[in-house]
């Protein structure tokens, strides 16, 4: 029983960051129509918002400390962050601790003008193209951005730790009476990764442009026959799923040090997600990516693999295509999507 609740909760870790990227797709295919392939950059640009403002925040100047000699008896050149020197010593290192977190609110403006950007600067010229066509463009403009990236920051992963806070285990098993221990930062993930499912969920369905949206989703012609400019409030929901995308990227950090590929590693996981959960179904990309998440956590575990060697590395795509041949549609897809 141990094993089996450690397998669940390491599915849901790795099923939150499925559901976050396959949601931000979905998003985007059933307000445009468009099938993304740059989807994972944005994700992996999220990752780097974290890394540029952990740079930012590390920035230091150097300064003689006559409190310390070198073996010559010399004063010492020490580096002190600007952080540091603005707020003092423990406000500045508390700030530095938590760069994570804070890349949130510094990640959100960035991604949704990259969004935007996208959206207006190339996405929208190919809405009424073949999605072959998409494909092709959309994963051209994600080699790019992972080649930009990869020339800035280079080609290695980047630590980018969790605040110290949150570091350590947390004896999760206590709760079922188990001596479980797990990475409290997975826990947090977990945490926030259904906080953001359930604010999009509720925006979509609680607030008028929600609706609106949701109208558009189902009929945009006649939408727009009623005087509402359903184009800009896609563009809207365009910087939104940029922003789901890169805030998962952003809290994914410490589990996954950051590197220019990582974006391509998601991807397609993402989209095996999205059509097993079926194509333009927000509901069907967030079940089919914690259930995949769970099942691939399953299928790593030693006892498994001794059965039946790799299965950890194809256990996805096996799931996909039993799925998809009793379900053409997906767990949740609608008729009529992607079926002319």
């Amino acid at each position: 029983m141990d094993a089996i609740l450690l397998q669940i909760f390491n599915g849901l870790d790795k099923g939150s960051a499925y559901a976050l990227i396959a949601l931000g797709l979905t998003l985007i295919f059933g307000t445009l129509g468009v099938v993304n392939f740059a989807h994972g950059a944005l994700f992996m640009i999220g990752a780097f918002c974290a890394v540029t403002l952990q740079r930012i925040l590390n920035l230091s100047y150097e300064v003689i400390d006559e409190t310390q000699k070198d073996f010559l008896g010399n004063p010492l050149k020490v580096k002190t962050p600007y952080v540091e020197s603005w707020f003092g010593p423990e406000m500045g290192g508390a700030i530095i601790d938590w760069a994570v977190p804070l890349a949130i609110l510094f990640a959100i403006p960035i991604m949704i003008a990259i969004g935007f950007i996208m959206e207006r600067g190339l996405i929208k010229h190919f809405y009424k193209r073949a999605h072959a066509d998409q494909i092709l463009v959309t994963f051209g403009l994600a080699i790019v951005l992972q080649e930009v990236i990869k020339y800035f920051y280079g080609a290695n992963p980047i630590q980018t730790p969790s605040p110290e806070a949150l570091s350590g285990v947390a004896n999760v098993g206590a709760v079922f009476g188990m001596d479980i221990v797990y990475p409290v930062w997975r826990i947090v993930y977990f945490c926030f990764s259904v906080l953001i499912i359930g604010a999009i969920f509720s925006f979509l369905q609680f607030t008028t442009f929600g609706m609106v949206v949701r109208a558009g989703m189902a009929d945009r012609e006649t939408v727009g026959l009623l005087g509402i400019n359903i184009d800009r409030r896609f563009t809207i929901m365009f910087g939104i799923a940029a922003a789901v995308a890169g805030l998962a990227g952003v809290m994914y950090t410490p589990i996954n040090s950051p590197n220019y590929h990582m974006g391509m590693d998601f991807l397609v996981l993402s989209f095996v997600v999205v059509v097993v959960g079926g194509m333009g179904s927000l509901p069907g990309a967030v079940l089919a990516g914690f259930m995949l998440g769970i099942l691939e956590s399953f299928a790593s575990m030693n006892e498994i693999k001794s059965i039946i060697p790799g299965i950890d590395q194809i256990i996805i795509y096996v799931v996909a295509i039993i799925i998809l041949l009793t379900r053409p549609r997906g767990l949740m897809g609608r008729k009529g999507v992607m079926e002319e």
